[in-house]
């Protein structure tokens, strides 16, 4: 039985519970309940005074409606994925693995914003202030005018923005920042959500952006209640491959501005340096293409990003054949599998097949499934696909090709990077002086690899 002011809150969710059980009730996940004391008894609400009612006041989808104010910090790769800038008054929730540059990122953000004008500063609750310093001057970014500051204490944070006026705060990070009203520990659901809820009303009322930095669990969520990312305007996701210097901030919350949009950096001596033509790098230009590798003709929030995916079939050694697969879905590459056993007569029962998205890119869009395709059947046959030709398009279970989504653009990115050649689906349209192999079947595109045949026109 809990504890008088005592509650059971999960890790996972944040659903709290009067009493403990192993699994719980609302997400399922088990062992997660962790008791945690509140500063009062469950139940014990304060009494409120009942309020006038007031009439709504409806308007109309027609009205007009200023754009909000933006403020440029300068990285434009940042600046793109917020939407065009930070917008005054919002709250962003930054999210990733350890040592991918998160710090890094937003301490560059910071100073590039001061350097443009705006007031900024630096709260962290996992460094020092000497140990910021320290890597501003390894930045050559000691010459920023950023305030710096090192407190857990949300008390103390909250009142010294009130105290000096700010237009862009970056609290790192939000799971070390404790509330005296809680008695839970730092980094407790209770605690995630005070401190971020307090953070967020604070940017709302003063009229300054506040950027939180989140932990992230095992699996790469973001650590805490998911209530903090239905609190905060954008969710922001920094990723990168260990033994890769390519780091992408995609956005997977934006009220501001397009979601799924990604912007690239590279990282450096000098910190996040960044890439303002991607396909450029995820590709390899260097000599003929191997036999296994494709062109992807790609789609990463508004801009087009051309990758290679790399596969290779072999015989397999064991009784069980191997499927392994890096930067794209298991689940896709077995249903590709699948459709090329059926629709195509090729046979993967009995050998091992590796799927690689090189440069360290994740792509989750169907358009790479005929890609995919052509580098598994360019590996089985040991014919490699031209050097100049790009692919992409959906496939069916039967088998068919599928148009995808801005088909005119990637052939476009295509052309303007020197590729004279593309398979694709039979409604696309090629720039001019690029040929297009249309396919409406896989079996077709298939034998064209076999075949080594492809339309000039």
């Amino acid at each position: 039985m809990a504890r008088d002011g005592a509650v059971y809150a999960c890790q996972s969710c944040g659903a709290v519970q009067t009493r403990w059980s192993g699994q719980c009730p609302a997400c399922g996940a088990w062992n997660t309940l962790v008791e945690e004391l509140t500063s009062r008894p469950p139940g014990a609400l304060k009494a409120t005074k009942p309020t006038r009612r007031l009439g709504l006041a409806f308007e109309g989808l027609d009205a007009e409606t200023p754009a909000p104010p933006r403020i440029a910090t300068g990285v434009g790769e940042w600046d793109r994925v917020c939407g065009g800038g930070v917008v005054p008054g919002s709250a962003i929730l930054v999210g990733g693995d350890p040592g991918v540059g998160k710090s890094t990122l937003l301490l560059q953000v910071a100073a590039s914003a001061a350097r443009a004008g705006a007031r900024c500063a630096y709260i962290s609750g996992e460094e020092a202030v000497e140990q910021v310093r320290a890597r501003a001057q390894r930045m050559g970014l000691a010459d920023a005018p950023v305030k710096l500051a090192a407190e857990t204490s949300l008390r103390t944070i909250v009142d010294g923005l009130k105290a000096e006026p700010f237009d862009l705060v970056v609290i790192d990070s939000i799971q070390t920042m404790w509330s005296d009203a809680h008695e839970a520990g730092p980094g407790s659901v209770t605690q995630v959500r005070a401190a971020a809820g307090e953070l967020v009303r604070l940017a709302k009322k003063r009229g300054v952006a506040v950027v939180l930095v989140g932990h992230v669990t095992k699996e790469g969520a973001i650590a805490g209640p998911r209530v903090v990312e239905h609190m905060v305007d954008a969710v922001f996701a920094f990723e990168g491959e260990r033994g890769y210097p390519f780091r992408i901030l995609r956005g997977a919350k934006n009220r501001f501005g397009a979601t799924d949009e990604i912007g690239v950096f590279e990282m450096g001596d000098a910190g996040l340096a960044e890439v303002k033509n991607p396909s450029a790098l995820f590709l390899n230009t260097a000599g003929a293409r191997a036999a296994g590798a494709a062109v992807f003709a790609g789609i990463e929030g508004s801009r087009p990003v051309l990758v290679e995916i790399q596969a290779l079939v072999a015989p397999s050694a064991y009784g069980t054949p191997r499927r392994a697969v890096v930067g794209w879905d298991s689940g896709r590459l077995a249903m590709i599998l699948a459709v090329l056993e059926a629709r195509c007569g090729l046979h993967f029962g009995d050998r091992d097949v590796y799927l690689n998205v090189a440069g360290g890119l994740r792509i989750s869009e169907p358009a790479a499934d005929l890609a995919a395709a052509a580098a598994l059947a360019s590996s089985a046959f040991d014919q490699a696909l031209p050097q100049d030709c790009v692919v992409f398009g959906e496939i069916s279970l039967s088998g068919e090709v599928r148009p995808v989504s801005r088909m005119d653009g990637r052939l476009k990115e295509a052309a303007k990077l020197g590729f004279r050649q593309a398979l694709g689906p039979r409604e696309a349209e090629p720039p001019e002086g690029m040929g297009l192999t249309r396919a409406s079947r896989l079996a077709d595109a298939i034998q064209r690899v076999h075949d080594a045949e492809w339309d000039a026109s």
